[in-house]
């Protein structure tokens, strides 16, 4: 394979092999997963940008970028950054809109619905695409069979943080004193289902420890909840917690990859004292099911365009981001890994959205 992989702080290397950094967790990979998403990219020929048998070059009207997160967040960012390209490069205009609400499926719900002519593109995370079909009741589209994923963007590594007061300053230390102080260590979240959410969930499985839960609406207010002593723990993605770190506003203890982050070096990686954890903030591009693949190709060519012009990069190697820029080919055997792996966490500790 020859995608992008960048790491903060690294030039561009090759891309990681399905079977390396966080498609390592032992997780089974249920059949009809693999089997639905590999059609879908098997249905995606490597051909021109044009529309099927109409002959119409792609793209020749505006497009919208769906972003399913509040303004300001790490996928609204990315979108920004990328649409603002993709307008040069397309010569149309490239809009963003932010449909929030109901755990990210909103914005999902207005992609799965729109026509399928890559006009109307999707930004979205992992607990959106893996997470949220596994944690609500229901949803208003077939997660599997409503989208065509055009690539696998980005990852954002997330630090487990705690507010000066807390008197721990590494792992084992937080473990001893979690023990020590049973039901009376409160962590934020953005959300219930969110992935700060669920890498404490993950942690505590993990490392046989129980805290007490305090979901937030989205990762600012989590964050400012640490910082202020309302809670305190964490898990922070690293492009917002690191200026506060900086500030010594919190401390970080661990990094949710299973390597210490070029970013935060001295910041050792939880899998040292917590065998076989790892979770991160991964955001991926998907258009409407049944989206031509000559149109689907383009759009990724045109995310790895964006990803070698230093204009698009640099602000999100500055923030502590792994640009991934991976192919629609890819996607379907780490879409199954990603599901299965939160499915099985949500039914063991019977994790519900209240």
């Amino acid at each position: 394979m020859n995608d992008l992989l960048i790491a903060p702080g690294k030039p561009a290397v090759r891309r990681l092999s399905q079977g390396e950094d966080a498609m390592s967790a032992p997780i089974g990979v249920p059949r009809r997963r693999v089997s639905a998403w590999l059609a879908v990219a098997a249905a995606l020929p490597l051909l021109p940008g044009r529309l099927g048998a109409t002959g119409e070059t792609y793209p020749n009207r505006l497009i919208r970028i769906i972003v399913p997160w509040p303004a300001g967040a790490i996928t609204d960012l990315t979108a920004r950054l990328i649409a603002n390209q993709w307008a040069i490069d397309f010569n149309q205009p490239v809009i963003v809109e932010n449909k929030t609400g109901a755990a990210g499926t909103i914005g999902h719900a207005a992609v799965a619905h729109a026509p399928a002519d890559g006009y109307t593109v999707l930004f979205a995370t992992n607990s959106t695409y893996a997470i949220a079909p596994n944690i609500l009741a229901s949803i208003p589209y077939e997660n599997e069979k409503a989208f065509a994923p055009v690539g696998l963007v980005l990852r954002s590594p997330q630090m487990l943080c705690v507010n000066p007061a807390v008197p721990v300053k590494t792992i084992p230390e937080l473990l001893d004193y979690v023990q020590k102080h049973p039901n009376e260590v409160n962590f934020a979240s953005a959300g219930i289902g969110s992935t700060s959410h669920m890498a404490m969930e993950l942690f505590m499985s993990l490392a046989h420890i129980r805290m007490q839960h305090v979901p937030y609406r989205g990762g600012a207010p989590a964050l400012q909840a640490i910082v202020a002593g309302e809670t305190g723990v964490g898990f922070v993605d690293l492009s917002t917690a690191a200026s506060s770190a900086d500030s010594g506003l919190l401390r970080m203890l661990g990094a949710s990859t299973t390597e210490r982050s070029a970013f935060r070096p001295n910041v050792p990686a939880i899998a040292e004292t917590v065998p076989s954890f790892q979770s991160t903030t991964d955001v991926a591009l998907f258009v409407p099911a049944g989206t031509p693949g000559p149109v689907v190709h383009r759009l990724n060519t045109a995310m790895k365009d964006a990803f070698r012009l230093p204009q698009v990069t640099k602000p999100l190697l500055e923030a502590g981001l792994v640009l991934v820029a991976g192919s629609p080919e890819e996607f379907p055997q780490y879409f199954a890994q990603e599901c299965e792996k939160w499915r099985k966490l949500i039914e063991t500790q019977n994790i519900k959205l209240q």
